[in-house]
């Protein structure tokens, strides 16, 4: 037999696009439309729905950037359509290839209930089936003309990003209006010839199943009349009944559909607007699950369902309905889909705290599964955190971004620095927009790394980010690939109903020890300075002030701010969604957190001082220091206050050849006529820091124009170049320290160096007016390393200074928390920051042997998506500490980031708890959020060995009892009324509930 399959391939395509899709709607009548522009934000419904609107045509332009228009369309349906399927057919001017980056809208009716949500793959909205004739229509959709700023030429500077910079020409032209006949039965066709020509297109060509489906695909083209489509439509689906009928092999790989619609919690649009994208996306889904029986609908993000039960009730309560029916499912169990490489040890908790609070309180549904598709990449410290909130299983899509190496499992155990071990899937369909297309579904299949030991995986099915979820033509698609010979069998189920089976079937599944770390973004660790000050000091912040009110209200009966705090926590993890805290929002979006985050320190630190006021006594009666940090600094005790103990004093005098000598007795560092550090001498080690011929405190500049993703990417090219900031435009003593100023292109920087006991402290301060440029700030060390330690949450990760293979070297640019520590056996060096996650460490060769150079990244200047990215002044502070342990580089670390506060009054403070072995660090002293009035502690080992403590309450206790996360017991409580011993693994992470006497 001839081989004809082009033939029969390109007929298909053209039959399908060309006379059978044109049929679906074979007769239609216009609507008349008129619209009412709100004059700025988005208005409550009911003002919109009572707004006069004028008069407007298909062909006008409307929406100027992020406005909103309400429009209202009305129409009669024609009599001689009684007995026929009729939909409202609203297009706003959309980009079919779009979903979820333009202009979409909201149906209501006239009471302002929610129909559901317009998108370019949705754009129907269904009137009656079947009509009686003559119903009257009447339809309000509020319209939001957000602007495309991720276009089809991505990535060039747009000042679209921000309402104030957009301008006000109108956006969209109104594309169609009218009321059309639905037919049944072409749409039908038009599913069935889809799937069959997908799957086809996927089988191998010697196989006799492609065949069997050319030829009854070509059979059903024959069937079709071209002038006649709907009155052949289902003389061609029979031709098609058999091939569709044929069941999948034994063997088939099973997907887990699951009804998905992955909406950044803002991104390229602001919060605002994140809020209305949840609820149309929501509407949406609720009328699906009501046509569609098998459906089922998973939604992640706590903060999102509180928008809309805050928001939009009319929606919530159709929401709460469906979660009932036990098809809408919450899944995730944290507040957002945060960034998990940044956020410090207790924001990470709460995430899971305040998550799974809201689906307990509000559905009694207590989440198992972590749901983060796109986070861009995955701390060593999150397996113990998901375990200790009373989770065990992860789902994340986004490794598979990975440009060097390919990551060898889909389905795995996943163990954390302490050991703990999460069962852990990967799609291997590698989209979290799935839309159920037999390219998708093969290459599932195919992709799928553990085939032979297990045949189980997942599938987000559905258009993201305002997209509109799940559509029906998914859902058809996957009804025919239920059972269909030649593809994987799909079913929907819950995420919670996938894992089960998967892992019953994969019982002993590989382990991937360590962080998972994507090969890609990584420039996300420096992107929005500003933004990543605010997340790091707000963090610090709500330590002090639970600390703090929780002392005052034991020892003083001050009252504690429960809901404030609250309130505030939920604030602080909502701006840790994974591209607000990296970085890659648009500029609105961090011009709004900017001002967020001035709101919440000043609201913080009212709390932290009307609490600190409360404990000190007579303000009369001298000054007392308060030390939040969990270490004791200077004689006073780890969250206590005491009167201040005079520090090391430090001599100053010229330098030989220039420049200056700074020396305390354990320190003497050395700065040369440029400003820069030529030595740092440990005095009791008799040993130097600097590597030899380097200098030390180096700013470098480096181009910086990634191949995409520009406020996301740093290639590894950027290395290439480099230019030493070496010249200094002045270098001079102020208050016993060292200051240099430097100028370079349109930009200056001050940096500050000054000797504080074993630290020598660099504050740097950058008036940044570059664009695409890479500011590092670099520190060679004598030290010959082959491996460094950097701070994550409850503990630290190693990672190498080698790039022996290719997995070694992809990791050019890494997140550290508060410190970095390189170290020969004896003798070690930490480097400290208060604000800053990215940085690389290399090692290099000379004369003198290997050495390690430590670089902290402070800033970059990406032009998209905010074309003013961190332009103006920043402000940060590095501190060296060496002849450092990694115990020194955590004590330090939180030195660095909790200042001493000096308050008068003559009362000292003991601590409310204390711990006796400084390696067990508490990370949070707080009231019980039940508000029992319980005291909470959190503590963790920190150095990755054994820890013998004893923690010693402060008050009166009557019993203590170890609890998960949310303060839920998970052993018997023990009576006590005295010091509770302690037995801790590496980085074991444990949390005690404790009821005061």
């Amino acid at each position: 037999m001839h081989d004809d399959r082009d033939l029969v391939e390109a007929r298909l395509k053209r039959v399908l696009n060309e006379r059978i899709r044109p049929a679906l709607y074979p007769e239609s009548v216009p609507l008349e439309v008129a619209v009412w522009h709100a004059p700025d934000e988005p208005v409550p419904v009911a003002e919109g729905l009572a707004a006069t609107p004028e008069p407007i045509a298909v062909g006008d332009a409307w929406g100027v950037p992020w406005g909103t228009s309400w429009f209202t369309v009305t129409g009669t349906v024609p009599r001689e359509w009684a007995g026929r399927t009729v939909e409202a057919l609203l297009d706003l001017g959309f980009d079919e290839d779009m979903p979820g980056f333009q202009c979409e809208g909201l149906v209501y009716l006239p009471d302002g209930a929610p129909v559901k949500g317009l998108n370019p793959r949705n754009q129907w909205v269904r009137v009656g089936a079947p009509v009686k004739g003559g119903e009257q229509v009447r339809l309000h959709v509020e319209a939001a003309s957000n602007p495309v700023i991720l276009g089809r030429h991505p990535f060039q500077p747009t000042r679209l990003g921000d309402k104030e910079t957009a301008g006000s020409d109108p956006l969209y032209r109104l594309t169609r209006m009218d009321l059309a006949v639905f037919d049944e039965n072409v749409w039908q066709l038009v599913m069935d010839l889809e799937v069959l020509g997908e799957l086809m297109h996927q089988l191998p060509v010697e196989g006799a199943r492609r065949w069997e489906l050319m030829r009854a695909v070509n059979r059903a083209l024959d069937a079709v009349d071209l002038q006649d489509v709907n009155g052949t439509a289902a003389a061609a689906r029979a031709e098609l009944t058999g091939v569709l009928s044929a069941p999948a092999v034994p063997s088939a790989h099973r997907v887990s559909a699951v009804g998905h619609a992955h909406i950044d919690s803002a991104w390229l649009w602001p919060l605002r607007e994140t809020v209305r994208k949840v609820a149309r996306t929501a509407s949406n889904m609720t009328a699906l699950l009501e046509d569609e029986p098998d459906f089922v609908f998973a939604m992640s993000q706590a903060q999102q369902w509180a928008w809309i039960k805050e928001h939009r009730p009319e929606v919530w309560a159709k929401v709460t309905k469906a979660v009932a029916s036990g098809r809408f499912v919450p899944t995730g169990g944290m507040w957002v889909e945060s960034d998990t490489n940044m956020p410090g040890s207790e924001a990470m908790a709460r995430q899971f705290v305040h998550g799974k609070r809201f689906f307990i309180d509000e559905f009694g549904v207590d989440n198992e599964e972590v749901w983060l598709p796109d986070t861009f990449g995955f701390a060593a410290g999150l397996p113990q955190i998901i375990k200790a909130a009373g989770s065990k299983r992860l789902l994340t899509q986004k490794i598979s971004w990975s440009q060097t190496n390919t990551f060898p499992h889909h389905t795995f155990l996943w163990e954390g620095l302490d050991g703990t071990r999460i069962f852990t899937h990967f799609p291997p369909v590698d989209t979290y927009n799935c839309s159920m297309t037999g390219g998708e579904l093969a290459h599932a299949a195919r992709n799928f790394k553990d085939k032979g030991v297990a045949r189980h995986s997942l599938a987000p099915t559905g258009w993201g980010d305002g997209g509109g979820g799940t559509t029906r033509e998914m859902v058809a698609k996957a009804a025919r690939v239920r059972d269909l010979e030649g593809s994987p069998a799909v079913r929907w189920e819950t995420p919670a109903d996938f894992f089960a089976k998967a892992e019953a079937e994969y019982p002993h599944p590989p382990v991937w020890a360590g962080e998972l770390y994507l090969e890609l973004h990584r420039a996300t660790l420096t992107s929005q300075a500003k933004t990543k000050q605010g997340n790091r000091r707000s963090e610090h912040l709500l330590r002090e002030a639970e600390l703090w009110a929780a002392t005052a209200a034991v020892r003083a009966g001050a009252p504690y701010p429960y809901a404030q705090l609250d309130r505030i926590w939920k604030t602080v993890l909502l701006h840790q969604f994974h591209d607000i805290l990296p970085g890659s929002s648009i500029a609105w979006v961090h011009r709004e957190a900017r001002r967020t985050y001035e709101l919440v320190a000043e609201e913080l630190n009212g709390i932290i001082d009307a609490a600190q006021r409360a404990l000190a006594g007579d303000a009369s009666g001298g000054t007392l220091v308060f030390n939040g940090a969990p270490h004791a600094r200077g004689g006073v005790p780890a969250g206590g206050a005491a009167r201040p103990e005079p520090g090391v004093r430090t001599s100053v005098r010229e330098r030989d050849g220039g420049g200056h000598v700074l020396d305390n007795g354990l320190l003497r560092v050395e700065v040369d006529a440029r400003g820069l550090i030529v030595s740092i001498y440990d005095v009791e080690a008799d040993r130097e820091t600097v590597a030899p011929g380097k200098v030390a405190g180096l700013l470098q500049l480096h181009p910086d124009f990634p191949n995409k993703w520009d406020a996301w990417d740093v290639d590894e090219f950027y290395r290439n170049t480099v230019t030493d900031l070496t010249e200094a435009d002045e270098v001079s003593l102020v208050d016993g320290s060292v200051r240099v100023r430097r100028s370079f292109g349109s930009s200056s920087v001050t940096q500050v160096l000054t000797l504080s006991g074993r630290r020598l402290d660099v504050d740097t301060e950058v008036d940044w007016h570059e664009t695409e440029k890479f500011l590092k700030l670099a520190f060679p060390l004598d030290v010959h390393a082959d491996r460094y330690a950097s701070e994550s949450q409850y503990g630290h990760v190693f990672r190498a200074t080698h790039t022996n293979t290719s997995w070694e070297a992809a990791k050019f640019e890494a997140c550290n928390h508060r410190f970095v520590h390189v170290e020969e056996p004896g003798w070690g060096i930490a480097l400290v920051n208060d604000s800053t996650y990215g940085h690389d460490v290399t090692r290099t060769a000379g004369e003198a042997g290997t050495t390690t150079t430590v670089r902290v990244s402070l800033l970059r200047a990406p032009r998209f998506p905010d074309p003013e990215t961190d332009q103006g002044v920043h402000r940060f502070r590095h501190a060296l500490v060496p002849g450092a342990t990694i115990g020194d580089a955590v004590r330090e670390g939180y030195v660095v980031n909790l200042p001493e506060r000096r308050v008068p009054g003559d009362a000292e403070v003991a601590p409310l708890v204390t711990v006796d072995d400084d390696a067990v660090v508490v990370t949070a002293v707080k009231l019980a959020d039940d508000e029992s009035g319980d005291v909470v502690v959190r503590f963790h080992e920190s150095r990755g060995g054994r820890a013998r403590a004893t923690l010693t309450p402060g008050f009166p206790v009557a019993e203590v009892v170890e609890t998960d996360l949310l303060e839920r017991p998970t052993a018997e409580p023990r009576r006590h009324d005295g010091p509770v011993p302690l037995t801790l693994r590496p980085f074991e992470l444990v949390t005690l509930r404790m009821k005061r006497a």
